[in-house]
């Protein structure tokens, strides 16, 4: 399909650069293909009413890493401040990242990360520029490695925040808490899963009250979440890889509930995507274990779930695409523009949606 067909417009005052407190008063567009209305405007936190006992939320229970690093180009005499997200770990010493800006490296320049100089020897960690390719992505060799470059990175970094956030504010210590699900556990993601973000415990009590089950997947979000699509035509995008685990007893507790007539709602993309890379045909879940880049694009029947709960995307995106997918692209262009028109707050700290299929 042609890319331009996923294109909105969207006003720069819609995208929210703080969540909304307390989490679960975020605004939740519902919609209802062949409901009447199509559209219900709710909120998080009358997410129950929408849900029946048997159902069953799925979560990614991924943990974001403090993958922004801050540090100063050292070239001869030079001096450069830079700054680095990291995106992939791809050996014990070795990421691949982000760097801005990325002209002004080479392979072989010397950063040093943190606050040089401070006694603590978790202060600063030296890294070295091994391969420089495009859009500002390189491959760092650090000097530590393993468990001792993890707890370096956790001394020197902050909270990744994506780029439509990070070009308007710096991260904060508040955002350590804002930008994690309080159910993450599974540390790894570069990006946090936002749908996760506007649950609390007291939503979690209300939901066991009613008799909804909750289970948890694990999907790695990588920076290519961020990614444009640059293709003309959705077949010739290529996907990025993220890593993820579904276990065979979560998958079996899932069948379980469609075998009884309860409904699987995703909550995020990416729990949908590692769940759509581990079930069959008919929709069964099967154990699954490593790295999957399925990209759902309309025409792609989406088997794994019954509803989704997701955040408001990108104009072009691939998460904009998928959402196309599971409700119609049509109906989800109407449902932004109503977002859009009612001041619904878009991207990671945003508002949500629960989307139901187009076709049962």
């Amino acid at each position: 399909m042609r890319v331009d067909l996923f294109d909105f417009e969207l006003p720069p005052d819609n995208i929210a650069l703080r969540p909304a407190t307390p989490r679960e008063s975020a605004r939740l567009l519902v919609v209802r293909p062949g409901g009447e209305p199509e559209f219900v405007d709710a909120t998080v936190g009358d997410l129950p009413a929408f849900l029946a006992p048997g159902d069953a939320l799925v979560f990614n229970d991924t943990r974001v890493i403090p993958a922004e690093l801050h540090g100063v180009r050292i070239r001869g005499e030079a001096r450069t401040a830079v700054a680095f997200n990291l995106i992939e770990r791809t050996a014990a010493n070795l990421w691949r990242a982000f760097a801005r800006p990325g002209k002004r490296l080479k392979v072989g320049d010397r950063v040093i990360f943190g606050e040089a100089g401070r006694v603590c020897a978790l202060g600063e960690v030296w890294g070295t520029v091994t391969a420089k390719g495009e859009d500002g992505i390189v491959d760092v060799a650090f000097d530590l490695s393993g468990p001792d470059l993890d707890r370096a990175i956790h001394a020197v970094g902050s909270m990744p925040l994506p780029p439509y956030i990070g070009a308007k504010r710096a991260a904060d210590a508040q955002d350590a808490t804002d930008y994690q699900t309080i159910f993450a556990r599974e540390e790894g993601a570069v990006a946090a899963p936002t749908a996760g973000l506007h649950f609390t415990e007291a939503m979690f009590a209300r939901l066991d009250a009613l008799g909804v089950e909750r289970h948890f997947v694990t999907l790695h979000v990588g920076a290519g979440t961020f990614l444009p699509v640059k293709a003309d035509d959705t077949a010739d995008h290529v996907m990025h890889f993220e890593s993820g685990v579904l276990t065979g007893e979560t998958a079996e507790r899932l069948n379980a509930v469609r075998a009884r007539g309860g409904r699987i709602v995703a909550v995020g993309t990416t729990s949908l995507r590692i769940l759509e890379s581990a079930c069959d045909e008919a929709g069964r879940l099967s154990a699954f274990s490593g790295a999957t880049n399925i990209f759902i694009t309309p025409g792609r029947k989406v088997r794994s779930i019954d509803a989704l709960m997701t955040n408001f995307h990108l104009p072009r995106s691939t998460l904009f695409m998928l959402v196309s997918a599971f409700s119609g692209l049509d109906r989800m262009k109407r449902a932004y523009a109503h977002a859009i028109a009612g001041g619904y707050r878009f991207y990671s700290y945003g508002d949500a949606s629960l989307l139901f299929p187009d076709a049962p």
